[in-house]
């Protein structure tokens, strides 16, 4: 089993009817949705053209279907090519002559809607704005809800994402299925994820961190995420007793150590805070510690669970990891 859909799909939950995707102020996706919807995206881009090993160029706002878009590729053997919703008509060209889409979906108002080097590619073109609607979603709407994953080897492309070229032009660096599988399953097990987590789900899903780190060990687990459509510290308050996990930037924790009523209590129901994609400085670090804390049985008990994993129980420091 090399496809990382079905590494994936084999970890959901019996009960289809679980939520997997919880939205801010109430709206929820269970696994059955999350399969159907994915299922009929793939059979939508299948029916526009795509080929196991075409790629599949996105730019879009956060939203459940873009994770359902995602999902749908892996499903179909196309490779999933995320670009930052920032970027502009040059950047975007760029990539669009570089990648040679099959397909491209992006927002009605991202600079690859109108571009003319878009219409000369031969790509076809899908939308998908803010609210998760457009061209893309109706073009599925009415396919099968089942979709039998294409066959893939280890090392078949999963997706490609963009370096920053800060020294030259971007480069697409490329990701086997096993490539993604193997940190996904690496990282669940090191961070020691549990039936009852739940993961707070504040970054973006253009990078490596939101997307392949955040979801993929999540449906692993074959919990929810509560799913945010951008870091917001008063949101991130409000929401996080309903959370066990949380991962984020520095930027993030710096944002909650400045806003008011972030203390031990709120973290109380807190297994675990990530933090990743730049170094975390250590005033942060030991500003985030004295805040937070946990009590002395907490405390043993995570040193407990690093010895489980065969790592040494000291230093044991609560916070970001």
């Amino acid at each position: 089993m090399a496809n990382l859909y079905d590494i994936l799909a084999a970890c959901f939950p019996d009960d289809r009817a679980s939520p997997v995707i919880e939205l801010p102020h109430g709206r929820v996706h269970s696994y059955g949705d999350l399969e159907a919807a994915c299922a009929r995206l793939a059979h939508g881009l299948e029916a526009a053209g795509a080929r196991p090993g075409d790629r599949v160029m996105v730019q879009v706002e956060k939203t459940p279907e873009a994770v359902f878009l995602y999902l749908a590729c892996l499903r179909a053997g196309l490779v999933y090519l995320p670009l930052n919703s920032g970027y502009r008509e040059s950047e975007v060209e760029y990539f669009l002559a570089d990648a040679e889409p099959r397909v491209v979906v992006s927002d009605p108002a991202s600079p690859l809607a109108g571009l003319p080097a878009l219409a000369e590619s031969g790509a076809r073109w899908f939308s998908l704005d803010q609210h998760g609607k457009g061209s893309l979603m109706d073009w599925a709407a009415t396919r099968p809800a089942a979709f039998d994953a294409m066959p893939r080897e280890d090392d078949d492309l999963a997706a490609i994402l963009y370096t920053s070229g800060t020294t030259g032009k971007p480069k697409g660096a490329m990701m086997s299925h096993r490539n993604l599988s193997s940190n996904a399953l690496a990282l669940h097990r090191i961070w020691g994820f549990r039936p009852d987590d739940r993961l707070l789900h504040a970054l973006p899903i253009f990078h490596t961190h939101g997307l392949f780190v955040a979801i993929n060990t999540t449906l692993l687990n074959g919990t929810a995420m509560i799913f945010l459509p951008r870091f917001d510290a008063g949101e991130v308050i409000r929401l996080l007793p309903r959370a066990t996990v949380m991962m984020g930037v520095p930027t993030f924790y710096v944002r909650l150590l400045a806003a008011t009523g972030f203390d031990r209590a709120l973290c109380r129901h807190m297994r675990l805070f990530i933090s990743g994609s730049a170094p975390l400085s250590g005033e942060t670090f030991d500003g985030f510690r004295a805040r937070t804390a946990p009590t002395p049985d907490a405390y043993r008990e995570r040193a407990a669970q690093i010895a489980e994993f065969g790592y040494s129980p000291q230093p044991v420091a609560p916070g970001p990891r």
